[in-house]
């Protein structure tokens, strides 16, 4: 949609990286358990923003492709790939209504939440794959401002997961602070 990419890049051609250029706490923490439990080396990382979890995930030996609707935080990705000599598939890409024509061991899936895209998701993974979700938590103070299509639910994750072939490796609801979070850690079925 337009004016998603129009907002989109407003916000990652204002500021120098608009989360700040280190990726994800959550991957940052599980990369280790991941290297030990993937089953190749094709990284999928959706609504990738400006590419710090691909840019991440490239430095730990990752052929990633990288999606996002926004042309700025493409390009931004890009550059940075460039300076460090990575090779990442960054794709300008609108997410809604799209299907997943690959299969990947690894997708990760942050500050992003399109429930229609998850069984894709799941669908994607080769057998052993790994998907990390980490997203934004209903609260009393978001709710006040925002869609509340846009949050999971409490228990969201863990139910939409346990439905698919495969196990819950990890997960948990952090409710406090400004940015609830939900997140779980998915291993398709082999």
């Amino acid at each position: 949609m337009e004016t998603d990419r129009i907002k989109w890049n407003q916000r990652f051609g204002v500021a120098d990286a608009y989360q700040g250029g280190h990726p994800s706490p959550f991957l940052e923490r599980e990369i280790e358990r991941i290297l030990r439990l993937v089953p190749g080396k094709r990284a999928l990382d959706l609504a990738c923003g400006e590419g710090r979890n691909s840019i991440f995930l490239a430095r730990h030996g990752f052929r990633v492709t990288g999606l996002d609707i926004s042309d700025v935080g493409i390009a931004r990705g890009e550059r940075q790939a460039r300076a460090e000599g990575l090779e990442i598939d960054f794709r300008r890409q609108d997410l809604e209504g799209w299907h997943i024509g690959e299969e990947y061991d690894l997708i990760v899936n942050f500050n992003f939440l399109l429930r229609p895209l998850i069984p894709e998701e799941v669908g994607a993974l080769a057998p052993g794959g790994l998907l990390l979700f980490d997203t934004i938590l209903e609260s009393p103070q978001l709710l006040a401002t925002h869609n509340p299509d846009f949050f999971l639910r409490h228990g969201e994750l863990v139910r939409i997961f346990g439905a698919f072939e495969g196990e819950v490796l990890f997960s948990e609801e952090i409710s406090e602070g400004d940015m609830p979070t939900a997140r779980v850690l998915f291993r398709k079925a082999g």
